[in-house]
């Protein structure tokens, strides 16, 4: 049974009716129309659905729409302000980090994260904290100086 659902997603709220047991995943795509999550495996085993939840990466195809209500949700298309993109964004254009790009929504949204608790993070940290996005490409090195150079401009 649907019902009426309060969520802030990008930093503005929403009201949206829909089942109150939908992916989080699904709210965003369908009815807010926010594309950047994509589904991947439905499992929360590949990290294309990562969204940042009061600015920590999790995947968005496990989490009921309805619990994500006590969130700020933010997604690939919050990141960017004012038509200006967040560094994160622009390092990984600029590194040529993505080819299919399928991974970059989960890659994007955990390096936020990381870069917010971790002004400085070394490679194996990089690794570790981007561990839950799967990469068939094998764009790690590149998505890795992607990072860095984020990171560098954020220290600027």
């Amino acid at each position: 049974m649907a019902e009426l659902i309060n969520i802030k997603v990008n930093g503005k709220t929403h009201r949206v009716t829909a089942d109150p047991e939908i992916p989080l995943l699904y709210l965003l795509r369908n009815n807010l129309q926010l594309n950047g999550p994509k589904y991947g495996c439905g499992i929360e085993r590949c990290g294309s659905c990562m969204v940042l939840l009061n600015g920590k990466a999790q995947p968005s195809c496990v989490i009921p729409g309805s619990a994500a209500a006590v969130y700020e949700v933010t997604t690939l298309e919050g990141l960017s302000k004012n038509n200006v993109l967040d560094p994160i964004q622009e390092a990984f254009i600029e590194e040529q980090a993505a080819q299919c790009g399928y991974c970059m929504n989960g890659m994007i949204i955990s390096a936020k994260a990381l870069l917010a608790e971790n002004k400085n993070p070394t490679d194996q940290e990089i690794r570790q904290a981007l561990q839950r996005n799967l990469c068939r490409c094998g764009t790690h090195t590149r998505i890795i100086s992607a990072v860095k150079k984020a990171a560098a401009k954020l220290n600027k």
